[in-house]
């Protein structure tokens, strides 16, 4: 009896350590980090929607772990380049990526060749926020909500004008899934940004466009164009008198630019674990949240787990638009 006791207590204790050994590892392999500056490395020049985010999250970050966090600006390609450097680089989590949706979610799907695997050549470390786009018209179409438009459209095929910042963009991708939801008959005119693109609709060139959020709503504002709804699921903070097609339109329409921060796969689980708490923190900050805002975006955060499904379901859906909608990058 006394040995079968002792064999019981010692496959138990066997077991509890096997269970403790992951937080152990994670702890582990995490000590001592960082003990030098981390690098935040940003797609997109100075000035627009991800670097403006990246450098209100790096100072809030940088005072939780205690090290500088760089924001590095490596412009080009649709943050392709920037994705494509953080994915080569040492998993040691002293090179970070802050990226959108647009190079994790959109350019898998639009037939380049990448230089990075956007499911296997990253670990999320954690969702950041998200900025919903604003389904706009030019001040004289007679449409003043999304169903008015879609029945327009309908009345007219093939006679309206969706402009957008150029093909396989944010902006395009957000108009062929309402094209899509709604099953639509409409123009496509890609422009070479969303400046061109503001331009023509203000001047009646073109008949509707997905802009920004922070870019399209002071138009909106001055008179010179007509907001009719936000691409996300639910109503933006900066402006929660406009509603979402979501609600009024399409259900399960969701189109928002989502923006996370990303490690090199291979990076210690406990640095991933520890970096994700400290995003995590940040974005509950109330200076943060309150500049997140003025730039129209919703700081968001989830468990880690549950956003690296979301990558990969939200990889897969745009892989579906593209595909249906035929789209051709060159």
């Amino acid at each position: 009896m006394p040995c079968s006791y002792t064999r019981r207590r010692a496959a138990q204790a066997i077991t509890a350590s096997l269970l403790l050994w992951p937080a152990v590892a994670s702890s582990q392999d995490a000590a001592g980090y960082p003990d030098r500056p981390v690098r935040l490395v940003v797609g997109y020049p100075p000035g627009g929607p991800n670097d403006l985010l990246a450098r209100i999250v790096a100072p809030k970050l940088a005072a939780l772990l205690k090290q500088a966090v760089i924001v590095e600006n490596r412009p080009g390609s649709n943050s392709e380049i920037a994705a494509g450097l953080v994915a080569k680089a040492n998993p040691d989590g002293y090179t970070l990526l802050f990226a959108s949706s647009g190079a994790i979610s959109i350019s898998p799907g639009l037939g380049r060749q990448l230089p990075y695997d956007a499911r296997t050549d990253f670990a999320p470390v954690s969702i950041v926020g998200s900025g919903p786009m604003l389904l706009v018209v030019k001040p004289d179409l007679p449409a003043s909500s999304p169903a008015e438009l879609i029945a327009l459209a309908k009345a007219r095929p093939g006679k309206l004008n969706g402009a957008s910042a150029g093909s396989g963009s944010s902006p395009h991708l957000a108009l062929e899934l309402f094209r899509a939801m709604a099953k639509l008959d409409f123009v496509h005119v890609p422009y070479r940004g969303a400046g061109p693109a503001f331009a023509d609709l203000v001047a009646g060139q073109v008949d509707f466009y997905f802009g920004g959020l922070p870019t399209a709503l002071p138009q909106v504002r001055a008179g010179k164009l007509r907001a009719l709804a936000v691409t996300s699921t639910t109503r933006s903070g900066i402006a929660p008198e406009i509603p979402t097609l979501n609600e009024v339109a399409l259900p399960g329409y969701d189109a928002s630019i989502w923006y996370g921060i990303f490690a090199p796969v291979g990076t210690p689980p406990g640095v991933v674990a520890r970096l994700h708490a400290a995003v995590t923190e940040a974005t509950r900050d109330p200076d943060v949240r309150r500049h997140f805002a003025t730039h129209g975006a919703d700081p968001l955060e989830s468990p880690r787990d549950d956003f690296v499904r979301f990558i990969a379901q939200d990889i897969d859906k745009w892989t579906r638009v593209v595909r249906d909608a035929g789209i051709k990058v060159e």
